[in-house]
């Protein structure tokens, strides 16, 4: 009786032990619906694993995503056919969509879009576990300058003389790397040239497209020019900015380099 009581409680967890590892199975059907999560999914996942990205990475390419991942055309109609057992979306993108093939029974995960620099880690780490690789693979941080004060302040200048403020990623980002931020109000605000020329800040940091569109060249107008010398205007890869992610990291570590 013992005998057969033990038999049956060894098979019981074998079941269980069973239905554990069938649950944590790495997905082998995945597709993307934006840009972020096509990064994500080109940075850490098996190119096996991949089903197709979203036709936002063609849109917006980069250097490091070569031109030969699948990709869909997205709609509903081919997402299905591709029987994802998978699908990533950030928090705000593709609701109609994500809403559709959840109503006909596709796995999707809502993946938050990082707020704030202590959220990357999380970030990485859900996407990590969501494909089935080991956490240990996500990035490692860099760490905090230690600036004597005061800090030099750096503008951040985007399209249209759009300056970016506090209470923001990329405040975050300009503070762990050591700087000041140049912007003392809270958010996107609108610059005025006499105001950033009196006084002037230490660095510009032109977070815009490479594009030559007239939303762009207020970073060449002749006061800027004049107050600011061409040592002091520093660049970045824009695609860095557009999703927060590992690579962040790597932004960090620029920015903090141009001190001095």
């Amino acid at each position: 009786m013992m005998r057969l009581a033990f038999r049956l409680l060894w098979i019981m967890l074998a079941m269980g032990l069973g239905m554990a590892q069938g649950s944590w199975a790495a997905p082998r059907r995945i597709v993307s619906l934006d840009l972020c999560t096509d990064w994500m999914l080109a940075r850490y996942a098996d190119r096996g694993q991949i089903r197709a990205l979203s036709p936002w990475h063609r849109q917006y390419p980069v250097a490091w995503i070569d031109t030969h991942w699948p990709v869909h055309d997205g709609t509903l109609e081919q997402l299905v056919a591709l029987q994802p057992d998978l699908v990533l979306v950030g928090q705000y993108n593709a609701p109609l969509l994500r809403a559709r093939l959840q109503a006909l029974g596709v796995r999707v995960e809502v993946l938050p879009l990082p707020q704030s620099l202590s959220d990357i880690r999380a970030y990485e780490q859900r996407v990590l576990g969501l494909l089935g690789k080991p956490l240990t693979l996500a990035s490692e941080e860099p760490e905090a300058v230690r600036m004597p004060a005061p800090r030099p302040r750096l503008l951040l200048l985007g399209p249209n003389g759009v300056g970016t403020g506090r209470g923001t990623m990329e405040d975050d980002i300009l503070v762990r790397a050591g700087w000041d931020n140049d912007v003392q109000a809270q958010g996107y605000v609108q610059l005025d040239l006499e105001r950033m020329a009196a006084p002037p800040p230490d660095a510009v940091l032109w977070a815009a497209p490479s594009s030559r569109a007239l939303a762009t060249r207020f970073a060449e107008h002749p006061v800027l020019k004049r107050v600011i010398p061409p040592s002091r205007w520093l660049t970045t890869d824009y695609w860095r900015w557009q999703c927060p992610g590992p690579w962040t990291w790597d932004l960090i570590r620029q920015l903090q380099q141009w001190h001095g």
